[in-house]
């Protein structure tokens, strides 16, 4: 489960499962991590990062996942200085919950979820991961294709991994229209791209995490959580970012390991 001299991008590394499994990864030697994030809180989280691992792998990228000349450029800095990029965990995502539809009392008239909100939300859970990933896929085979290789062979080590952040919510959850469709909607892209992707030598799955105490489910507000989460979930807690990094890492080192893993502390939801 070790990553030495491998180049990795991470989106959303600012916070939550993005900067616990940037920390994972410096705890496995990995040469270098692309930590992407919109915020510009993302440059003293690699400070900090670098501070705590005792030397500089964390490597900051402020700007907008959505942006398809950005995540060139990110890849193109990465793969200059530290050589190609092989781990990806495009992390970075948003909410918008709101019912789907709701009726309001004084007009009778219906209100449905806002298309804008659900094209945004869209954009940035589903494309936006899709496409860091086949960035760094296409890379991994024009490089093979530069060097003659074509179907990647078996006695060949691994070319590279990905690995999707579903969620449990994929599975439906009130409130989460557009939330719920793009973590589904990361099943079927992840089973694709790894039937694809295998021809040049490149593992693709996705980790379905529960509730875990990250600023995005923070931000439900502690009377939630304490109602509508702790009561339903077997270990009868949050899970901590650094357990779900544990097993991002596991997914993208173990070539034995495909498809899905549900890491949701025994969550299930009321009837």
């Amino acid at each position: 489960m070790e990553f030495p001299n491998r180049a990795a991008v991470i989106t959303g590394g600012a916070s939550g499962i993005g900067r616990a499994v940037a920390a994972a990864m410096a705890r496995r030697d990995v040469a270098a991590v692309a930590l992407v994030d919109v915020s510009e809180a993302v440059h003293g989280v690699a400070e900090t990062l670098n501070a705590e691992a005792g030397r500089t792998f964390a490597f900051p990228f402020q700007g907008d996942t959505t942006d398809a000349r950005f995540r060139a450029a990110v890849f193109d800095e990465v793969s200059a200085a530290h050589g190609p990029v092989t781990l990806c965990v495009p992390a970075a995502g948003i909410t918008r919950d709101d019912l789907a539809v709701r009726v309001d009392k004084a007009t009778g008239k219906a209100r449905i979820y806002p298309l804008e909100q659900f094209k945004l939300v869209v954009d940035v859970n589903l494309i936006a991961p899709v496409y860091w990933a086949l960035e760094m896929i296409g890379r991994i085979a024009e490089d093979r294709a530069a060097r003659g290789l074509k179907r990647w062979m078996p006695d060949e080590r691994i070319q590279g991994s990905v690995v999707f952040i579903g969620s449990i919510s994929s599975q439906g959850n009130r409130g989460q229209i557009s939330y719920a469709s793009t973590k589904a909607g990361l099943e079927g892209a992840a089973a694709t791209i790894m039937k694809e992707a295998m021809f040049y030598g490149v593992r693709c799955s996705v980790i379905h995490p529960g509730f875990t105490d990250t600023p995005m489910v923070r931000a439900m507000g502690a009377d939630y959580v304490a109602r509508n989460i702790l009561p339903f979930t077997q270990l009868g807690r949050l899970i901590t970012p650094e357990e779900i990094a544990d097993a991002i890492c596991f997914m993208l080192a173990n070539s034995a390991v495909s498809g899905e893993l549900w890491v949701d502390a025994g969550w299930h939801a009321p009837a």
